[in-house]
């Protein structure tokens, strides 16, 4: 595959920002060959196709997660080691998503009905405005935290019998956060389009920041909770793939998956937190 030759873990776990383009070719050639081959559904062929690219390095990271287990005894060091594939998976995530950020600003209206139909569905039923009232914030919050956590037992579940399955679950939310960073800067560069000048150039880095800033600042722990919950789940499907569970280090393996797991809440529960209570005070 030639994708698949471009980087490996060890490769990206020196050079994490590697990813990020990666993240962004991929996902704009799959854009690319969905509108040329399967035009009316390209919304979910585009998803498809990345998730096809990005498989043989996200499992070579699940398989090198899991041998790190059955070497590294100390947890804290365990952690440190996991920590470096979370980032450069971050990376490849946040790559993915510019790609689609750039294609839903650029592409002609016609066009971008097709390539982000169903992530604009998924956008328009989610969308639930959050009340001042007190009460209805903490309503608003356990429904997002709870609706996170179903995401993250996908994820992990998704991982566990796929393998690499996690991914699939996180270039979607790509795609929809993509489509959502997209729509608010599209919007705010139409507005601005009579502007010229130097006035100009300044509202358009306001319109691109305030469109990062809206969804990155509760999307990133979002996001990062997934990618751990999912390397929770691979590792524990590789051990078993490998049969590690006749290991005697097999409790080492539960232990550290168990870990991540409750990182990942937590990740989640600080993601609904400033979604619901900083988010709309900020913006």
């Amino acid at each position: 595959m030639v994708l698949e030759s471009l980087l490996n873990p060890l490769k990206a776990e020196k050079k994490p920002w590697e990813m990020f383009f990666l993240g962004y070719v991929y996902s704009s050639i799959a854009i690319l060959l969905s509108l040329w081959i399967f035009k009316d559904q390209a919304s979910l062929v585009m998803v498809f196709l990345t998730v096809m690219a990005c498989v043989p390095i996200v499992y070579n990271t699940m398989k090198l997660e899991e041998s790190k287990d059955l070497t590294i005894p100390k947890e804290m060091a365990l952690l440190k080691e996991h920590s470096k594939a979370i980032i450069f998976l971050m990376f490849l995530f946040l790559g993915m998503t510019l790609s689609f950020v750039t294609w839903y600003v650029f592409l002609p209206s016609d066009t971008l009905n097709l390539v982000f139909d169903k992530q604009t569905s998924t956008i328009q039923s989610i969308n639930n405005q959050v009340s001042g009232n007190a009460y209805q914030q903490f309503s608003t919050f356990t429904r997002i935290f709870l609706n996170n956590i179903k995401v993250l037992a996908f994820a992990t579940l998704f991982a566990f019998i796929y393998g690499a399955g996690a991914i699939f679950i996180l270039t979607w939310n790509a795609s929809v956060i993509g489509t959502a960073i997209g729509n608010v800067l599209r919007s705010g560069i139409a507005n601005l389009s009579s502007a010229l000048g130097l006035s100009g150039l300044f509202g358009y880095f306001e319109v691109i920041s305030y469109s990062l800033l809206k969804y990155a600042l509760h999307g990133i722990p979002e996001i990062l909770g997934y990618f751990v919950g999912g390397l929770a789940g691979g590792i524990i499907s590789v051990a078993i793939i490998k049969k590690h569970y006749k290991d005697e280090k097999f409790s080492h393996i539960i232990f550290d998956v168990s870990e991540l797991l409750v990182i990942s809440i937590a990740f989640l529960l600080v993601a609904a937190f400033l979604e619901v209570y900083i988010t709309p005070i900020l913006f």
